[in-house]
């Protein structure tokens, strides 16, 4: 039986009258790569900022590493590395704005984390300030963040949102091999179902604020 890492039971959210999440049901398994899929304002992002306590939810349950107590998620949300928007200062390199956030994150090695992670997406040796990095560069920047202090669980907010088709398949790859070959569990969201569907080995299906359906690889290639 597969090991539940994330699990959201109910979970209803409300910006004043507006209720942006009705009841989600979504259950995220060790090892998956998971594609939250969904248009624009499904509520994609919102169910992320959640998992993150970015954002609070006015009823059901959130269990992140088999735990749903208040602490226990607490301790669970250390687990886990998130891109949500690229947040860095443009006037640094992308070491330097990996050192101020490895000071945030209290990682100790941070000349050797941050080498680490610029080899893995592709951006060691660029010395260019960020402000004059390309979409794709800053994408990867953002990853590289992620991915400091390598943990368990990865949360990816529309990577992929604004590149060239080149730029798409290069975070395919590099999804794919944070999976398999460092051993993380992705949750990742688009609003194409294309841009996943070679990567993704399970699907959540957002629509106007509920999980409609989760389904396999397996199952939605043979509903084509």
């Amino acid at each position: 039986m597969s090991e539940t890492v994330i699990a959201l039971s109910n979970v209803r959210k409300s910006y004043g009258k507006h209720q942006v999440l009705s009841d989600v049901n979504m259950n995220v398994n060790k090892g998956d790569i998971y594609g939250l899929i969904g248009k624009n304002g499904a509520g994609k992002t919102t169910i992320f900022k959640i998992i993150l306590g970015l954002s609070e939810f006015e009823s059901g349950t959130l269990s992140i590493m088999g735990g749903s107590d208040k602490k226990a998620v607490a301790a669970g949300r250390h687990h886990i590395g998130f891109f949500i928007g690229s947040n860095f200062f443009p006037n640094m390199s992308a070491k330097e704005n990996l050192a101020y956030y490895c000071r945030l994150k209290g990682i100790k090695n941070m000349k050797e984390e941050i080498a680490r992670v610029l080899k893995i997406v592709g951006l060691d040796g660029v010395k260019k300030k960020v402000g004059r990095f390309s979409m794709g560069m800053k994408q990867r920047l953002g990853i590289a963040n992620a991915i400091l202090g390598n943990p368990e669980i990865l949360i990816l907010d529309e990577p992929a949102n604004g590149l060239d088709p080149q730029g798409i398949a290069d975070v395919r790859n590099m999804i794919k091999r944070l999976n398999e070959e460092f051993g993380m569990t992705v949750i990742v969201s688009s609003h194409i179902l294309s841009e996943l569907q070679s990567t993704a080995t399970r699907f959540g299906i957002v629509n106007n604020g509920m999980v409609a359906r989760e389904i396999t690889t397996e199952e939605l290639q043979s509903m084509e």
